[in-house]
């Protein structure tokens, strides 16, 4: 098996240079970003997420924290559901578990705190026990600042 294998080289000159794209021309709108820095943001209906107040309300809720975990109850998924209709609030949301030493104290604080919140008529908190709390509700910084992720 003595095959002779040769490689062939060939020398030229120049290279024809390759054909050029071609774009037909469309008829386009010079600046497609005409009008777009001048228009108006939508408006979000207030009690809308995305809208002031039930903004203003998370942030109060992400200020409370557990006293045994160092997470506030937003971002533990103890935060169920918050509805703001004209100013006022309902906010849904359970515990870790029914034992949970602040059962009694924390639905009181989220009242005081949602009802602190400027735009807040009336604040109303639901606690409920169904669907039950587990991890894999909480936030991903909440599992990061705990060391689960």
């Amino acid at each position: 098996m003595n095959e002779e294998h040769k490689i062939v080289v060939e020398e030229v000159d120049a290279v024809e240079a390759p054909p050029k794209a071609r774009v037909e021309e469309a008829p386009r709108q010079r600046d497609y970003l005409d009008g777009f820095l001048s228009a108006k943001p939508a408006v979000t209906p207030v009690g809308e997420p995305g809208g002031d107040v039930y903004e203003a309300v998370i942030d109060a809720l992400k200020e409370i924290f557990d006293p045994e975990i160092p997470v506030n109850i937003y971002d533990l998924g103890l935060i169920y559901g918050v509805d703001v209709n004209e100013g006022h609030v309902t906010v849904t949301m359970t515990l870790t578990t029914p034992h949970c030493p602040v059962a009694e104290s924390m639905p009181g604080e989220v009242e005081l705190r949602v009802g602190a919140v400027p735009g807040v008529g009336d604040a109303e908190v639901n606690l409920v026990w169904d669907p039950p709390w587990d991890p894999a509700k909480m936030s991903d910084e909440a599992k990061l600042e705990l060391g689960m992720l």
